[in-house]
């Protein structure tokens, strides 16, 4: 048996439901309609086969996942996969930050961000623009109305602008939910 990761890691762990996964072989036809709007061309994962327990919500998440993580304007793909992990850092989900920790490092070439900020956390110290995503998402996931116009001030001064914030409180704010989702359905082992 794996053991459960407990500590940040840019390797992606296993994750392993704690709730049956519904048998792709026995699959609903709604169920097969929901998970045909997932993002992965290789196959369903276990965390979506889990989710089709519930395929009125499945069809509506996955749609909506994917376009606040994969639009094509605003904020950067590497910037909402920061704000990704700001709020899995915040939220202790050891697998969303893996996950997408590793998709930074993949689409910005420069492991030493995220190294920073898996050996330091809220504390990192990293480039300027990319302080100022990671603070505001780790912020917002911590104590959201705690938020202030210094937060908004923070973001513009770095060169946000009006489209790329909405898009910050999006991707961290999706990963509320998404971090709630993989801990309460199951944990991450050692691959």
């Amino acid at each position: 048996m794996s053991n459960v990761v407990h500590a940040f890691t840019s390797t992606v762990p296993v994750w392993s439901p704690y709730v049956t996964p519904v048998d792709l072989a026995s699959a609903t036809p709604e169920q097969m309609a929901a998970m045909q709007v997932t993002p992965s061309n290789k196959g369903v994962s276990k965390y979506v086969l889990t989710l089709a327990h519930d395929p009125e919500s499945l069809a509506v998440r996955s749609p909506l996942f994917n376009l606040i993580m994969y639009g094509k304007d605003g904020l950067s793909s590497a910037e909402r996969e920061l704000g990704a992990v700001g709020a899995s850092v915040v939220n202790r989900c050891i697998y969303c930050a893996a996950v997408h920790a590793s998709r930074f490092n993949g689409l910005t070439k420069r492991p030493e961000v995220i190294e920073a900020i898996f050996k330091d956390e809220l504390e990192a110290k990293i480039a300027p623009r990319e302080q100022a995503i990671f603070d505001f998402s780790a912020r917002l996931s911590t104590t959201p109305s705690q938020l202030v116009q210094d937060d908004a001030d923070a973001l513009r001064k770095a060169g946000l602008d009006e489209l790329e914030m909405l898009d910050l409180v999006l991707s961290s704010a999706i990963f509320g939910w998404a971090n709630r989702l993989m801990h309460t359905l199951g944990e991450p082992l050692e691959p």
